[in-house]
């Protein structure tokens, strides 16, 4: 995929006329703007000078992104053309209600001769129309190339109003000339100078507050790069040298200090810190961290003193990556967004059409010409294509952002829509809803053999294993040393066998011991009533008589019954799979609060149970994103949980920064806010356009009275996009008054 910057666009017109035109080239196979961005992604095998001509062409700008997020929201600008063009507006106001209306005192030029003042208007409206020319330019290049947008609209507008009135002032001067001074002072009434400055002003207001509201839509992104520190305390001939971050390479070796923000990822290799990784998963608690233990770029040390190894640098650090996928999401469409997409590539055609319609009925009905050209011009400029094409961008861009703060990355806009549509989600067992760390619970000896026996001869023979629960006893008895261990073999899962103390011992599952030599009743009945509390009884043997027995289980997470609780209460069903023995699965289904559990399942054919509960609807899984990788795939969306360390999983399409089955209950509702508000925003910008265009029009005059000026409808305009994009702003406080 190539990401392009695109220059001219000023709505959703000019979005859908820039896709248009580069997926007509040949090899291009797909093809995304962001009008919000002012970007563009396309897939294809074309060259980046083939792209750029198609989009010259529809009559706009692009070059090929710099890989530099910019988000140069072009605030400064607008806020200063404004501030120019108000001024003049308020001394154009000033004569042609002031001084005409009211008698305010004027320069003695002026009120000399009446044909003075509509000339000092014509001025200063022209100087208010060549300040906003930039609407000129970029309306009549779109009209040019067939490609009509949101600004043709204003230029058409605010232009016709303008050329009217010289119009009606040329006529003026010939009656003042021939003095006829009533036919001067009746014309005076059809001109429209300060309406068509009046207009330019209002849309630029709203351009104002559009573009901050899409400036505070991309905050998260900027607040994640204002995050990545500047320097780096590198060690360097045994000194620590501050360098810059960019001159960091992998495998040098720094320090961070109490205080200090990690500037690349990296692994301790000696002291230990309290870290702060708040900036990237959202957990407020700092974490331990010694040596050996990871840490990511932008944490910052709250406590204690480390140094550390680089790992990785630049754009491959878990921040960069993080950036990377919010971003992305931008640059991709939205399922919903299509329709509104179709609706505003023809909606500008549309609106001069009925415009030119409105003229030629009023005129048709007998109407005076000034009436018809100002029902006209009201359609023209009232008309809102922008809100139709923000209207799913932002609220995306925004429900992105509140999820990247909250740990929660949606690789696609696509994603961020469809996920709200859960209706079954799958579970992992191991590291999902249990912590994955299984734990010692249970010592029973055989008749006849001591405790300190049992896990001497135990221990002796499991840390020689790298097994998880082998692991599990090591870590309960284990003082660091590795005993002596002779022929020491491990039977793929089922057990393991060596000789200690000239003993033979072997140790493993029920089944593994059963075949070897006959289990006593009392531990066979042990080994089960343990299976059935969900923990995994591990047998030891010497010289082929039982020694007891270790139960060992992975605990469920603190937060996992809880979250699965949210989840049902969302109305979704829960579903549990896992290659475990069926007594344990039941047992930690029981425990979680789980709908339903299918144990015994090996890694490949998770994929396929997958596709099975996908037929009863929308489905999710959740997983580690490394064994999981083909259930994830399979799944309608797949979630990796506790990635915080690797969030550039390929077959997960959400990726969850912390290892808590809360943030999927999160996830899924806030994709299902973000749709809300998508409606929302569809439904206003549409039933604004309905009820506006209409009321422009003079559809109400005859039956209620109302009508409308251009200036009222410029401001109308104005607020329609703004409006959108606050709504979307609302999203940020997603997960902030709301429990979760």
């Amino acid at each position: 995929m190539t990401n392009y910057d695109v220059k001219g666009m000023s709505c959703a017109a000019c979005q859908a006329r820039v896709e248009k035109a580069v997926n007509n080239v040949e090899g291009v196979t797909s093809c995304a703007v962001s009008l919000l961005t002012n970007s563009m992604s396309v897939e294809g095998d074309v060259a980046p000078e083939v792209i750029m001509a198609a989009v010259k062409a529809a009559g706009y700008k692009a070059k090929v992104s710099s890989g530099e997020l910019n988000f140069d929201d072009d605030t400064a600008r607008i806020r200063k053309r404004l501030i120019v063009s108000a001024v003049i507006l308020v001394v154009l106001m000033y004569f042609s209600m002031g001084v005409m209306m009211f008698g305010f005192p004027a320069p003695s030029f002026v009120t000399r001769s009446h044909i003075m003042i509509p000339i000092v208007e014509a001025v200063l409206s022209g100087v208010i129309l060549w300040l906003n020319r930039i609407f000129f330019e970029r309306g009549f290049t779109g009209l040019i190339h067939r490609s009509p947008n949101m600004d043709t609209l204003v230029a058409l507008g605010s232009g016709v109003s303008y050329l009217w009135s010289l119009y009606i002032l040329i006529r003026m001067i010939v009656m003042y000339v021939s003095g006829d001074m009533d036919a001067l002072h009746a014309l005076g009434m059809e001109l429209y100078f300060e309406s068509a400055a009046m207009i330019l002003v209002l849309i630029t207001v709203g351009k104002l507050l559009e573009s901050i509201s899409k400036g505070r839509t991309t905050d998260a992104i900027k607040g994640l790069m204002a995050l990545a520190p500047g320097n780096a305390t590198v060690i360097r001939d045994g000194a620590g040298v501050t360098v810059p971050i960019e001159e960091v390479s992998v495998g040098d070796e720094y320090v961070v200090k109490a205080g200090e923000s990690v500037p690349v990822d990296g692994i301790i290799l000696d002291g230990s810190c309290a870290m702060d990784e708040s900036a990237l998963t959202g957990e407020s608690v700092p974490v331990d961290k010694e040596a050996g233990d990871r840490i990511s770029a932008a944490t910052i040390s709250r406590s204690g003193y480390i140094r550390a190894r680089a790992e990785k640098v630049g754009q491959d650090t878990t921040l960069a990556q993080i950036i990377k996928l919010v971003s992305d999401a931008a640059l991709t469409k939205a399922p919903i967004a299509r329709t509104a997409d179709k609706v505003a590539g023809v909606f500008v055609p549309i609106v001069m059409g009925i415009a030119a319609v409105t003229f030629i009925i009023w005129m048709l009905v007998g109407a005076q010409l000034p009436f018809a050209l100002e029902r006209a011009i009201s359609v023209l400029v009232i008309s809102c294509p922008c809100a139709l094409g923000l209207a799913t961008p932002v609220a995306i861009m925004v429900a992105n952002g509140r999820g990247a703060r909250m740990g929660i990355l949606f690789k696609t806009s696509e994603v961020m829509e469809l996920t709200g549509r859960t209706q079954t989600v799958v579970l992992d067992k191991t590291g999902t809803v249990t912590s994955g760390e299984p734990v010692v619970t249970d010592v029973y000896p055989a008749d006849g053999v001591s405790e300190d026996r049992l896990i001497e001869y135990a221990y002796a023979l499991e840390s020689h294993s790298e097994h998880p629960l082998a692991r599990a006893v090591t870590d309960a008895y284990g003082d660091g040393t590795v005993p002596d261990m002779g022929d020491f073999e491990v039977i793929s899962g089922s057990g393991v066998r060596g000789t200690y103390k000239g003993e033979t011992l072997t140790g493993g599952s029920v089944k593994f011991i059963s075949g070897l030599t006959d289990i006593p009743d009392a531990i066979a009945d042990k080994a089960d009533e343990l299976s059935g509390a969900g923990r995994t009884p591990l047998l030891f043997a010497c010289e082929g008589k039982v020694m007891g027995l270790i139960a060992v289980a992975d605990k469920i997470k603190d937060d996992s019954a809880d979250a699965i609780r949210e989840l049902k209460n969302m109305g979704i069903k829960t579903v549990m799979l896992t290659g475990d023995n069926e007594k344990v699965a039941s047992a930690i289904a029981k425990k979680a609060g789980i709908d339903e559990f299918i144990a015994g399942v090996m890694p490949d054919e998770k994929a396929e149970k997958i596709k099975e509960l996908k037929a009863d609807g929308y489905t999710v899984m959740i997983g580690d994103g490394i064994n999981d990788a083909p259930a994830l795939t399979v799944a309608d969306i797949g979630m990796a949980i506790g990635a915080g360390t690797d969030i550039a999983i390929d077959a997960a399409d959400v990726v969850l920064m912390k290892s808590s089955l809360f943030d999927a209950a999160k996830a899924i509702k806030l994709s299902r806010k973000a749709l809300k508000n998508i409606h929302e925003n569809l439904f206003w910008a549409f039933f604004y356009n309905m009820i506006g265009i209409p009321l422009a029009a003079g559809a109400f005059i005859h039956a209620f009275g109302w009508t409308l000026t251009p200036m009222f409808g410029a401001a109308a305009m104005s607020l329609s996009s703004f409006c959108v994009v606050m709504n979307a702003l609302r999203l940020n406080i997603v997960g902030l008054r709301e429990s979760f």
